[in-house]
């Protein structure tokens, strides 16, 4: 194993964790999985989580603290904008094409489409927005027992930081006013902002902004700032190879958890799961292979 690409490693993982995950459903171990296999794969994405903030703030630093000339920072942030705002906009657009033509959600078990759109509107419910009575599935009585496995599914959703995240978010911009994303760019403090995934833009702020003044400072004041900068950022960068090499067993445990605790102990419920999981992924796959070839 030891001569194997680590790409095909991490991908062999992924099919050994759905395979354990499987096995777990039909021998009735899902929750073996969940409290054994899962918590590696919560692991995994705490520790890439951990990384991925300092790494990007002390890369930005770096980078901007390199350049020679103070005026090259203005053109390259202008042509780094055009580019950004191009891109985003293409990508928003492809994506709209691909999934309203293959439609990937309606490959899904009926029953499950209407557990999602509970989970859906019970997540709205509890975010500020409104559903119309007539679009209200929750509402309706024929429904009760979906209503009950979606509310058991969102409750195991609420532990996952990124999903209480959105709701704060959903709730916040309501009633946010037409120039609320530039405050929302500018950090009151950086070590709450560095301390939350969600705020990374706050924190790419800081990063242009420390590295602007530092390009004002005397260089002699300026160099072991840049030299302490440049060795954090080798140390980031090692942690992000450390951590990889053991991405093929934390990749297994994830995959192994996420299905079990969407499958739990029943096999045809993890078939259905891949099969909108894969249209879904065909679709990504499209989308993401007209964006680097296209």
């Amino acid at each position: 194993m030891g001569k194997v690409a680590l790409h095909w490693k991490i991908i062999i993982g992924l099919v050994l964790g759905i395979v354990f995950a499987l096995l777990s459903s039909w021998l009735g171990l899902s929750r073996f999985t969940i409290n054994w296999i899962d918590p590696f794969g919560t692991i995994f994405i705490n520790l890439l989580k951990l990384i991925a903030v300092p790494l990007v703030l002390m890369s930005i630093i770096k980078g901007i603290a390199g350049l020679s000339d103070i005026g090259r920072l203005g053109r390259m942030g202008a042509k780094t904008l055009a580019l950004y705002l191009s891109t985003t906009f293409i990508a928003v657009g492809v994506g709209l094409v691909i999934v309203n033509v293959m439609q990937p959600g309606a490959k899904l078990d009926g029953g499950q489409r209407l557990t999602n759109r509970i989970a859906y509107e019970l997540w709205a419910d509890e975010s500020g927005h409104s559903i119309k009575d007539g679009e209200c599935f929750a509402c309706r009585p024929e429904n009760a027992a979906a209503v009950a496995q979606a509310k058991g599914q969102l409750a195991t959703d609420q532990t996952d930081e990124s999903l209480q995240n959105r709701m704060q978010t959903a709730k916040k911009t309501k009633d946010d006013g037409p120039l609320q994303f530039l405050v929302d760019m500018v950090p009151s403090n950086i070590f709450f902002s560095l301390n939350n995934n969600s705020l990374m833009l706050q924190v790419i702020f800081f990063g242009i902004f420390f590295g602007f003044c530092l390009l004002l400072i005397p260089t002699a004041q300026a160099a072991p700032v840049i030299a302490f900068i440049d060795g954090t950022n080798e140390v980031f960068l090692k942690m992000v190879d450390v951590v990889m090499k053991a991405a093929p067993y934390f990749v297994f445990a994830l995959l192994a958890g996420v299905i079990s605790k969407m499958a739990g102990d029943d096999p045809l419920a993890v078939i259905e799961i891949f099969k909108g999981l894969g249209w879904y992924s065909l679709a990504v796959a499209l989308g993401l292979a007209f964006m680097v070839f296209i």
